[in-house]
C-alpha cells in the first residue's frame, strides 16, 4: 500500500476524533455534537466551513489555483437508534444510540483527508468536504440537495465510501451499474367483520385473505417480473386478533420491497396494488394500500467508476481492487447519484479482530451491536480520498 506520510503521522490523533464520535453517537438530525467537532476541527486547520445544510450537515471548501473545477467527497455522520454492547473504552455513552454502521470512521477518513489537503494543496480547483447527517432512514442526502448543495457548492462529481465488514483490509471494491438497492415499506389493512371464531359462517374472516395476499405477491417476483431483474417482496409483520376464540376485524400487513431499477419498482407496486384490491374484493373484504419509496436505487456512473478503480489500483495495487457484488441493502448516496456523476465504493473493514477487549461476543459485521470501525483503515481511506482529489483536479501545465 502507498499511504501518505503525513497521514500516517496523524493517525493517532484522528484516532482519538474519531473515538470521541463513537462515544458520542447521535440519531438523525440531532448530530449537533458532531457536527460541532467537525466544524471546530476543520477550522482549526484553516479550512472554511458551511453549516445548516439538512439541518445539522457540514461542508468543508479547500481551494487552490484558479480552476473553476470542484469534486465533493461525503462522510456521512450519524448514529443507528440501538444499544452498543461494547464495553471498551470508547463504547456509546448514550443508551439507545450506536455507531454500529461505521459513520464514525467515514467521517475521521475524510477529516485526515481534509487536514492534508488543506496543508498541502497539490491540486487546481476546489474539494468540497461534505459531512451529511442523516443517512440511516432520514434521507439527509436528499434534504442538503433540497437545501441548494449543488447550487451552493458547484461541483462536476461526487464520491462516497462505506466500510465493509468481512472484506480484508488493504482491499478495496468498486462496480459500474446499480450497486445498492432501492428501499420501500408497504403497509395494508384488510377490514372483514368480526366475530366468534366458533361460527366462522357469520363473520367476514380478514386473516385468510392476508393469507391469500401475502402468497399472491410472491407471483410477482417469479411471474410478472422478468427473471434477469432483481426484486424483494418481503412482508415481514402480520399483526391481527386479540383472542383465540375471537375472528378479528382486521388484519395488517408491513414489508419491504427492494429493486436496483424503478422500472421494476414501478411494475411490482402496480401490481401489489392490484393483489391487494381484488383478492380483498373477492372475499367481501376492503382494503386499505400504502406503499412508501424511501431510498432509490444507488447507480454508479461508468466513467467515474473507471476513474476511482484506476487511483484505487495506484494505491493498493490491481490485485485488491474488487468486483463489488450488488446488495439488496439500500445507501441515500443514491440522491446524490441522480444529480451528479459519482461512484459509491468500499474499504474493507477486516473481520473484527482488530476490536479491543471488552467488545460484544457477537460478530463485527453492520448494524450489530458489537460491531467497531477498524481504525487501522484511517490512514488508508484517507490516503484515496486525497489521491481521487489530485487526480481529479491534477494541474494541466
Amino acid at each position: 500500500m502507498k499511504l501518505i506520510d503525513s497521514i500516517l503521522a496523524d493517525a493517532a490523533a484522528i484516532t482519538a476524533i474519531r473515538r470521541d464520535i463513537h462515544a458520542h453517537p447521535e440519531l438523525c438530525f440531532e448530530e449537533v455534537r458532531t457536527a460541532d467537532v467537525i466544524a471546530r476541527t476543520l477550522t482549526d486547520w484553516g479550512i472554511p466551513v458551511h453549516r445548516g445544510l439538512g439541518t445539522t450537515g457540514v461542508v468543508g471548501i479547500v481551494k487552490n489555483g484558479s480552476s473553476p473545477r470542484a469534486l465533493g467527497l461525503r462522510a456521512d455522520i450519524d448514529a443507528l437508534p440501538m444499544t452498543e454492547k461494547n464495553q471498551f473504552a470508547h463504547a456509546s455513552r448514550h443508551p439507545g444510540k450506536m455507531h454500529a454502521c461505521g459513520h464514525d470512521g467515514h467521517t475521521a477518513m475524510l477529516l485526515a483527508a481534509a487536514k492534508h489537503l488543506a496543508r498541502h494543496r497539490n491540486f487546481d480547483g476546489t474539494v468540497y468536504l461534505v459531512f451529511q447527517p442523516a443517512e440511516e432512514g432520514g434521507g439527509g442526502a436528499r434534504e442538503m440537495i433540497k437545501d441548494g448543495l449543488f447550487e451552493q457548492f458547484p461541483m462536476e462529481a461526487i464520491f462516497g465510501m462505506h466500510n465493509w465488514p468481512g472484506m480484508q483490509v488493504g482491499q478495496f471494491a468498486v462496480k459500474n451499474g446499480p450497486i445498492f438497492a432501492s428501499s420501500n415499506e408497504f403497509r395494508i389493512v384488510i377490514r372483514g367483520k368480526g366475530g366468534h371464531a366458533a361460527l366462522p359462517h357469520n363473520t367476514v374472516d380478514p386473516v385468510p385473505v392476508a393469507c391469500q395476499m401475502v402468497q399472491g405477491f410472491q407471483t410477482i417476483i417469479t411471474r410478472n417480473k422478468r427473471p434477469i431483474d432483481a426484486g424483494v417482496i418481503s412482508v415481514t409483520m402480520i399483526h391481527t386478533g386479540e383472542a383465540t376464540n375471537v375472528v378479528p376485524d382486521a388484519c395488517e400487513i408491513q414489508g419491504t420491497v427492494r429493486t436496483f431499477t424503478l422500472e421494476v419498482l414501478d411494475l411490482i407496486e402496480q401490481r401489489m396494488a392490484e393483489i391487494a384490491r381484488h383478492t380483498a374484493a373477492a372475499y367481501g373484504c376492503e382494503v386499505e394500500f400504502e406503499f412508501h419509496r424511501n431510498y432509490p436505487p444507488t447507480i454508479n456512473h461508468p466513467e467515474e467508476t473507471a476513474f476511482v478503480r484506476r487511483v484505487m489500483g495506484e494505491v493498493v495495487g490491481p490485485e485488491n481492487v474488487l468486483e463489488f457484488e450488488p446488495t439488496m441493502g439500500a445507501e441515500d448516496f443514491s440522491y446524490f447519484l441522480q444529480h451528479k456523476p459519482g461512484a459509491y465504493f468500499l474499504i474493507g473493514n477486516g473481520d473484527g479482530t482488530h476490536r479491543e477487549g471488552g467488545h460484544g461476543l457477537g460478530p463485527c459485521v453492520l448494524h450489530n451491536p458489537t460491531y467497531d470501525f477498524n481504525d487501522d483503515l484511517i490512514p488508508l481511506g484517507a490516503t484515496l480520498w486525497v489521491r481521487l482529489a489530485e487526480a481529479w483536479l491534477k494541474p494541466t501545465a
